[in-house]
């Protein structure tokens, strides 16, 4: 069984998707929700993460400005808690009525009066949360943080003025692609398609100076704007000052794209729902509304759909039994193999 993504079999087997569900995606960041979603002390937000995948249930809530991600799941009989996010002072369970605070400490527990709780076991799980911006991540069990999955990628954004951006529910979609998720991110990692599938992109940026970095745990793609379309008015001691930069395309390990554009904010979350599907959520976050329709950003969404055309022939190909094993492109596809060297890390 091949656990790289260097082999078509890594793209559609059974095995190889159970062995990521139970040894990479555990183990790594994947995006939740944004602050915002929590505005006050005494709010709680229910959340799956990776719903068909994972399908853990989870819920976030806020206790004044501390902000906790809890297993939604009762410690008695294994009831979820909570199923619509609002205003709460606690935590009850609707099945027997055991509550918890909003750090998931346990508070009561009717019927089990004398019974000498409460034990560690009767706490709500608490999962690891961190944040980036206003984004918020989650992990069962991370084997780095998110500042270092962030890592050298940070001195480039360091500019954002995340006060500015608003997320935009009108222009967010979510849509089912019959592809493996990998493929996706494949597809997300190299740069070398845009003129063949991306036309209206590869007249706003200059694919000659296109700039690919890779980091420990993530991958920074810059496009640079061609000579009167618009870009970033970067700051004096930024590592691009005085350079004409249209975009900034952030991968994260294994299924977040933060794309950056002077409009604002276009995330992409790949979520598995099984060997040979994945889901994708399109999240729009608006820093300057009288930036939208112009630029590299102009049209997201026909960028979006033109990548999720080429990924789903990408996957009819690779249940062929004429598909061969990856060969890289030597100048293009170097964030490629760093992906798939990512996945044989964790996955052995």
């Amino acid at each position: 069984m091949n656990l790289r993504g260097t082999d078509p079999a890594f793209y559609r087997d059974r095995d190889v998707y159970e062995a990521q569900r139970e040894q990479l995606f555990p183990r790594t960041w994947h995006f939740a929700a944004d602050v915002w979603r929590l505005p006050e002390s005494g709010y709680a937000v229910p959340y799956t993460l990776l719903g068909g995948c994972l399908d853990e249930p989870l819920v976030l809530t806020r206790q004044g400005d501390k902000l906790h991600a809890l297993g939604n799941v009762c410690t008695h009989r294994g009831a979820v808690i909570v199923t619509e996010e609002g205003p709460c002072r606690r935590l009850r369970c609707p099945y027997h009525g055991r509550r918890f605070g909003l750090d998931g400490a346990f508070e009561a527990a009717p019927g089990f009066e004398g019974c000498g709780l409460p034990r560690p076991q009767d706490h709500l799980s608490k999962v690891d949360v961190s944040r980036f911006g206003p984004l918020l991540f989650v992990s069962l069990d991370p084997v780095m943080s998110l500042d270092e999955l962030i890592g050298e990628s940070a001195p480039y954004l360091d500019f954002l003025d995340w006060s500015r951006f608003a997320f935009d529910a009108e222009r967010s979609v979510h849509y089912p692609i019959p592809a493996n998720w990998a493929l996706y991110v494949d597809n997300y990692l190299e740069g070398m398609h845009i003129p063949y599938v991306h036309p209206a992109l590869a007249a706003a940026i200059d694919i000659a100076t296109y700039e690919v970095h890779c980091f420990e745990w993530s991958v920074l793609q810059v496009g640079e704007a061609r000579e009167g379309e618009d870009c970033f008015d970067l700051p004096v001691g930024h590592p691009h000052h005085g350079r004409r930069i249209a975009a900034y395309y952030l991968w994260l390990f294994p299924g977040t794209m933060l794309n950056f554009y002077p409009w604002g904010l276009s995330l992409n979350v790949v979520q598995p729902v099984g060997p040979e599907a994945c889901r994708i959520s399109y999240l729009t976050y608006v820093s300057d509304p009288e930036k939208l329709g112009v630029g590299a950003g102009a049209d997201v969404h026909q960028t979006e759909f033109e990548d999720q055309e080429v990924v789903s022939r990408a996957m009819r190909g690779m249940r062929s039994r004429f598909a061969r094993p990856v060969q890289y492109a030597p100048m293009h596809e170097d964030a490629l193999r760093h992906f798939h060297d990512l996945c044989g890390k964790l996955l052995g």
